[in-house]
């Protein structure tokens, strides 16, 4: 049986790591301009899932909300992940480990892709190299990944990923548009055939 991590603070986290097609790394300053193209590049799909995206944040907005999750990357409270393709450094998406509960450990990975390289199993292929670095690196026991109901793509990343659906939670949240949705509640446990 694990115990809860004592102090998250005193852990070694490296904050940059690979999967076979990618980088993955926390945020730094000046990484908000190129994550900006992608967010416009990609409203339409972005903006039925997520209200961050109304307005249209300009660079400046992204660029703050990166350096305050590199401060909370530091304080171990959150964990946003950027990604980036090895072959050229495109920006790709993001990502991260959120909702952290260290008395189990526990946490939340959240995500959204670029429009130009969805179907391409990049999404896939981060959730995999971030829940593998989650297990080794945070001492995870937990993780999830949530997502509403009608969000079939991001369900079928988490169902490719390798994560079990647990739960449909039923009338558990508010879309974007305001109508009550049920998530889906999809994990993955330390030490678990899958």
């Amino acid at each position: 049986m694990t115990s809860p991590v004592p102090n998250p603070l005193l852990l070694d986290i490296p904050d940059r790591f690979e999967s076979e097609r990618l980088i993955i790394r926390g945020p730094r300053p000046g990484d908000g301009t190129v994550a900006n193209v992608a967010i416009r590049e990609s409203l339409a799909e972005l903006r039925p899932w997520f209200p961050w995206v109304t307005p249209v944040p300009r660079p400046e907005d992204t660029e703050g909300v990166y350096r305050r999750a590199a401060a909370r990357w530091l304080t171990r409270e959150d964990f946003l992940l950027l990604l980036f393709r090895k072959e050229d450094g495109l920006f790709v998406g993001g990502s991260g480990l959120h909702n952290v509960e260290w008395s189990v450990p526990r946490m939340e990975i959240g995500y959204w892709l670029r429009t130009s390289l969805t179907g391409q199993g990049y999404m896939t292929e981060a959730v995999r190299a971030i829940t593998a670095f989650a297990l080794e690196h945070l001492r995870a026991q937990r993780l999830e990944i949530r997502c509403e109901a009608r969000n079939t793509r991001s369900a079928a990343v988490a169902e490719r990923a390798g994560y079990t659906l647990e739960a449909r939670l039923r009338r558990q949240m508010r879309g974007v548009d305001g109508s009550l949705q049920d998530v889906l509640l999809y994990a993955w446990l330390a030490d678990y055939e899958q």
